[in-house]
């Protein structure tokens, strides 16, 4: 049985708070873990994992965050006439699944995270804060508004946050255009130079988590030369700041007498970032070919798929993955649920291409990275799969599932969102079948 929470117009609305980690009772105290479902919710693991789906069809399931006590707390997309885009869900019976839900929170958005007591998130135009009781599965009061006002129109609206440990706060701030051409995704129509885009979006911003009523203008810009950058977090484990960034679109359609079908398929890469203060990685100028494995000048502004130019200057990335797989989820594994190589190593969740046609679309996976240090320790591997519902996808409509949003919880476990579906898996490690 279900139990629907009532709150006030108020409350209700913009964040998916889910309190699903093997809950029990009212204050939600973490208990042992649930056991699996038999088919792992639809998709596959390497061997000694196994899943349990937490909730379903919940909707556009966006970015989470887990709270020390296990509740769940996940951004729902696309809320403005719901009846609220924050979802509470509690498990208050220990078998995994959801059986408490409620509502809250002003519109929907992308960006949510934890920092000690405050839930913060990002509708598309600002940044909020909520003071959580612990214990209590929802704010009693309306949020704080951190940052307001922030570029919301055009392309790549979604704001992501990511916070340091001395009160600064990143936000995501994604390009209003495919390439900043005069006409946007136009064949042939040369870039803007310099790009008026990068003053205001383009990039990362830092503000003060602390501080409220800000707005751009108070922040500053900590790197740029960043198409789309969905996936975006601190490695507690060195205090550095990652990313993956999305790629620009359309080399063959705009731009056929450089590029072939296979070319537009393929690049440019989906880059896997470690950002400090003042970095540049390129956008709209450059992209990175990871068949060259360098950043090239864009057609736009005079190259010709061979040209490096002005783009020998600008930082490239640690991986360059397959193109238009399109990353928006990023998490460090800092659990120890799972064996030893996870511990430390990064989890991407790709919510897969619609621009690779006529090839078949690709991503919709989550994969690992390893890590040493501070970069990547070893090549990358596809973690979980089976989200597209079909071998071979040629339409982005057609997938069963799209993974967006990535959490560790207290216990280790790992928790996935997946937007087309609104389901939420929790990936669980109780060992090799015997």
């Amino acid at each position: 049985m279900i139990t629907r929470a009532r709150f006030s117009p108020n409350t209700l609305a913009s964040i998916l708070c889910v309190t699903v980690i093997g809950c029990a009772g009212e204050g939600g105290s973490i208990a042992e873990r649930p056991p699996c479902d038999s088919d792992n919710g639809g998709i596959t693991l390497p061997d000694g994992f196994c899943a349990v789906v937490v909730a379903d069809t919940m909707g556009p399931v966006r970015h989470m965050a887990v709270a020390p006590n296990g509740d769940l707390y996940v951004m729902l997309r696309d809320q403005t006439d719901a009846p609220g885009s924050v979802l509470a869900l509690r498990d208050s019976n220990g078998d995994g699944k959801a059986d408490v839900i409620a509502r809250f929170g002003p519109s929907g958005g992308t960006g949510l995270a934890l920092r000690g007591d405050d839930l913060y998130f990002a509708p598309d135009d600002a940044v909020l804060r909520y003071t959580l009781t612990p214990g209590e599965l929802v704010p009693a009061g309306p949020p704080d508004t951190i940052v307001k006002d922030l570029p919301n129109v055009r392309s790549h609206r979604s704001k992501t946050l990511a916070f340091d440990e001395t009160g600064g706060m990143y936000v995501n701030i994604g390009s209003p255009s495919n390439s900043c051409q005069i006409e946007d995704r136009t064949t042939g129509s040369r870039g803007q130079d310099p790009c008026p885009d990068l003053e205001t979006r383009a990039g990362i911003w830092k503000f003060d988590a602390n501080r409220t009523g800000q707005t751009q203008a108070d922040g500053t810009r900590f790197a740029t030369g960043m198409r789309n950058t969905v996936a975006l977090t601190m490695n507690p484990l060195n205090s550095k700041l990652y990313a993956a960034i999305h790629g620009r679109d359309q080399l063959l359609q705009n731009w056929p007498q450089y590029y072939d079908e296979e070319d537009s398929a393929e690049k440019p890469a989906e880059e896997f970032v470690q950002i400090n203060a003042g970095d540049d990685f390129g956008w709209p100028y450059c992209y990175y070919d990871p068949i060259v494995g360098a950043k090239l000048l864009a057609p736009e502004y005079g190259g010709d798929g061979e040209k490096r130019d002005r783009c020998a200057t600008k930082k490239d990335p640690l991986i360059g993955f397959p193109g238009h797989w399109a990353p928006d989820g990023l998490v460090f594994y800092t659990g120890a649920q799972f064996p030893e190589r996870y511990r430390g190593g990064a989890f991407i969740a790709f919510h897969g291409s619609w621009n690779r046609a006529p090839l078949p679309q690709g991503g919709y996976n989550v994969v690992f990275v390893p890590f040493a240090g501070d970069a990547p320790s070893g090549p990358w591997e596809i973690f979980a799969d089976g989200f597209k519902g079909t071998p071979e996808l040629m339409a982005r409509e057609d997938a069963v599932h799209r993974p967006t949003g990535l959490a560790v919880g207290p216990d280790g476990s790992l928790y996935l969102s997946d937007d087309q579906g609104g389901r939420i898996w929790r990936i669980m490690y109780p060992g090799p079948t015997p």
